[in-house]
């Protein structure tokens, strides 16, 4: 199956603990899209010849595209709030299936005990979307093992 790996990737801990999962995830043979690495790869450009406006329009059309091709959309709330770009990127794959009958599995991950969204309202705006929500790393992979 393919997998969307959707939240934070802007310090060197966030980088870290994508890699990681992501490793883990591809050894149970799911070709999985992470940003941080895979972005790039997909499109090789000469980077310094376009406009900053450009390289946004060429993030967000690859985000979406892999987004609307992959079978799982996992997303990591970890930290006290949830990223704003994965909230974005949640939407795409819910609308995806709600007004195209598609079937993206949508999975929350939060493995901060800090954040309190487990055990407390989480926005419905986010929750409601969701259809399975784990709180540690371990039962995830156990659960996609599953699939």
């Amino acid at each position: 199956m393919k997998i969307y790996f959707a939240g934070p990737l802007f310090n060197e801990a966030e980088k870290s603990f994508n890699l990681r999962l992501t490793e883990k995830l591809e050894k149970l043979n799911h070709k999985v899209f992470l940003p941080q690495r895979d972005w790039i790869e997909k499109n090789k450009a000469p980077y310094n010849e376009l406009s900053p406006e450009k390289i946004r329009e060429l993030i967000f059309e690859t985000d979406r595209d892999e987004i609307l091709s992959s079978d799982i959309f996992l997303f990591i709330l970890d930290w006290r709030v949830p990223d704003e770009w994965a909230c974005v990127e949640l939407w795409i794959a819910y609308s995806n299936n709600f007004f195209n009958n598609k079937n993206i599995i949508l999975i929350w991950l939060q493995t901060d005990s800090r954040s309190t969204f487990l055990n407390s309202k989480l926005n419905p705006m986010i929750k409601v979307p969701l259809d399975y929500i784990f709180d540690n790393t371990q039962d995830f992979l156990n659960f996609i093992k599953t699939l």
